[in-house]
């Protein structure tokens, strides 16, 4: 492999084939596993293809150019993406046109050229600091590709993850779709945290922050065009800054970005992900009560309830001190949804580490939590550690955890029923699109009978009944 910018070529034997229509530009489909910050990523690469005049398209069925751009963190994610590049190759063998086959992302940068040896048919694997060159390599394998037959007995698969100075900054730009009103806002790349379970320091590296001059000034633009909230996206987002700004009058280099983006006419409405409980300082938990566009949710991963487990993940702080922590962002803002991330089957995880995590997750009363069973991670510490729990196991204590979970989500629902709630209208349900859906200050979803004109808009619904994990409104108080 190889650092710097310089991409390696992989020469291997090639099928056969050129585009039919050297004219036409080809159609390019992206697909995305995983968070949020991959998304964005994928809008990226998307915006950088579309202005060179690439087509967008919904499918890889007609698609010349499939991209499926990978999270990481899990196993289920990697083997879901590897599955699918193995099933389009299927899918597209019988074409008369080649394809072009990309990996992206923290996949990518994880396992670089072994997925060009082990999928032969793969073009392209770019790392997580190069999403901003994906269109330069596509270029030159779509040319490749449409040079005639006895010019193509080889084929070039390009594999690029190494690192790159000031990559945090290339992420800025946007495919808005129309009336699209809420958009994510990358402000920084990287974690230094080294959480034993997580693969994410090797795949997306240190912490590196852009200025904030530059990402208000995104989000000036994203205003412009009728955004009306944003949600600032990285890896430890709360802990943003700290190796390369200030601290101001008391007021981390986080808490001076969202006070910038505040400022913003025509945002409403400010959102951040993935925080980490140590980022919680108190000027961060005084924001919520003074910023009115700081919306009053609050992601807090906990992982487990356990101090012993706790400490084998480098987690860097006990149970008691998530709970006071809890009390203090309560304290500032009583009507702050708190929602978390749980981990279960964590090597050594005992019965007792267990209803450790059982008991968090009664006294806290979250709104909701995403509780995953732990996934092995090759190059992480955890790994490597005795007691690696059977998998069935995971599943039981996941399913335990998750009744609890639903438990206290459900009360929390049932207890707006009759109520009215101010909402962001996204447009049409994903599950039923011929009604709409909106978004809570508090990150709940509302479901409701309305028409174009709600689209983007920003208004208040009646809470009519609570269905599982939706909630459905009368916005006929308008």
């Amino acid at each position: 492999m190889f650092n710097g910018h310089r991409p390696t070529f992989i020469s291997t034997m090639a099928g056969n084939g050129v585009f039919s229509s050297p004219e036409k530009m080809p159609k390019v489909f992206i697909k995305t596993y995983g968070c949020q910050m991959n998304e964005r990523d994928s809008e990226q690469v998307a915006q950088m293809l579309s202005l060179r005049g690439y087509e967008l398209t919904q499918t890889e069925h007609d698609a010349d150019v499939i991209l499926l751009n990978t999270c990481s963190v899990r196993d289920m994610a990697e083997q879901k993406a590897i599955g699918k590049m193995g099933m389009l190759r299927k899918q597209t063998r019988d074409r008369k046109q080649p394809v072009v086959f990309g990996f992206l992302g923290c996949m990518a940068q994880s396992r670089g050229g072994e997925l060009v040896r082990d999928l032969p048919h793969v073009d392209l694997v770019v790392g997580t600091q190069k999403f901003h060159r994906v269109a330069d390599y596509v270029d030159e394998l779509v040319a490749r590709k449409r040079m005639p037959q006895a010019m193509d007995d080889e084929r070039f698969s390009i594999v690029d993850v190494g690192e790159e100075p000031e990559s945090q900054g290339t992420i800025r730009d946007h495919v808005l779709a129309e009336q699209q009103a809420s958009a994510f806002v990358s402000i920084m790349q990287g974690c230094n945290m080294h959480c034993t379970f997580c693969i994410v320091p090797s795949t997306r590296g240190a912490e590196r922050s852009r200025r904030i001059d530059d990402i208000v000034e995104e989000v000036r633009g994203l205003a412009a065009r009728g955004v009306r909230e944003v949600t600032l996206l990285g890896q430890i987002v709360n802990l943003y800054g700290r190796h390369e700004f200030p601290t101001s009058d008391g007021k981390s280099p986080f808490v001076q970005l969202i006070e910038a983006v505040h400022e913003v006419p025509g945002i409403d409405r400010i959102r951040f992900t993935s925080p980490h409980p140590v980022g919680y300082k108190d000027d961060l938990i005084q924001a919520f009560a003074r910023l009115p566009k700081l919306v009053e949710h609050v992601h807090l991963p906990a992982q487990s309830g356990s101090d012993r487990i706790l400490k084998a993940m480098h987690r860097t702080y006990t149970a008691a001190k998530y709970l006071a922590l809890v009390e203090k962002i309560r304290a500032a803002h009583p009507c702050i949804a708190i929602t978390t991330d749980l981990i279960v089957g964590f090597p050594g995880e005992t019965d007792e580490d267990h209803a450790a995590s059982r008991e968090l997750v009664r006294r806290v009363e979250f709104d909701n939590a995403f509780v995953f069973r732990y996934s092995k991670r090759r190059e992480t510490p955890a790994s490597e550690m005795e007691g690696q729990i059977d998998e069935a196991v995971k599943e039981e204590r996941g399913r335990d955890l998750l009744e609890w979970v639903n438990e206290f989500a459900r009360s929390k629902n049932e207890a707006l029923v009759g109520r009215k709630v101010e909402i962001l209208c996204e447009g049409p349900s994903k599950t039923n699109p011929d009604r709409l859906t909106g978004r809570t200050r508090t990150n709940k979803i509302v479901i409701f009978e309305g028409n174009e004109r709600h689209i983007g808009q920003i208004f208040d619904v009646r809470i009519t009944r609570a269905w599982g994990f939706s909630l459905y409104g009368d916005p006929a108080v308008l």
